[in-house]
């Protein structure tokens, strides 16, 4: 009989630690997982500013050949491109170079050739698609950070997570130099 009890405890026991060990095993493989897609949403992040960043030397040769005399303007832009490119995704050089950009693209006003140029829209046009597939890979990074930190911080995975290496990971935010122009109310008159 004390064979039997023993013989039952100890298999109560492993089959206890066999169940908790998969556990730890399938919770490490979903933070694994999840953790990758951060890493991807934040490698979108890059691929899209390095698409803005080789689109900028074009547009600028396009505005020189209609308006070469608005060189403080392009050269602003020039270097607003080189610091962006220099830094991380969310400084205040990426919204410096936007700015700039946005400068230049008022150029297409002053000047009406320029304005009709094909070549001018047409980069017009693939400027507007990568800033919309940028706004896009910003809010795909935020969702797959959403989960992940969801998923790290839920019952039982907030008692391993730690110890497995998985830290919390950050929002895509916008930086100081953003925050003033963005929740401005914009100024419309008639």
């Amino acid at each position: 009989m004390v064979d039997i009890l023993g013989w039952f405890w100890t298999s109560a026991i492993l089959v206890i630690a066999v169940a908790a060990l998969l556990l730890v095993i399938g919770i490490y493989n979903n933070l694994v997982s999840l953790r990758q897609n951060v890493r991807q949403g934040v490698a979108d992040i890059d691929a899209q500013l390095r698409q803005r960043h080789d689109l900028i030397p074009n547009l600028v040769e396009t505005v020189k050949g209609y308006a070469g005399h608005e060189s403080s303007t392009l050269e602003a832009v020039v270097d607003a491109r080189n610091r962006a490119a220099r830094s991380g995704p969310n400084t205040a050089s990426e919204q410096g170079l936007r700015i700039a950009l946005d400068n230049l693209l008022a150029l297409g006003e002053a000047y009406p050739d320029l304005k009709a140029s094909a070549n001018f829209q047409e980069l017009q046009r693939e400027l507007a698609d990568v800033e919309d597939k940028l706004a896009a890979a910003r809010r795909a990074l935020n969702a797959a950070v959403a989960r992940f930190n969801s998923a790290r911080e839920s019952f039982p995975a907030v008692l391993f997570a730690g110890a497995l290496g998985f830290n919390e990971a950050d929002f895509n935010r916008l930086d100081d130099s953003e925050k003033g122009t963005v929740d401005q109310v914009p100024a419309i008159s008639f």
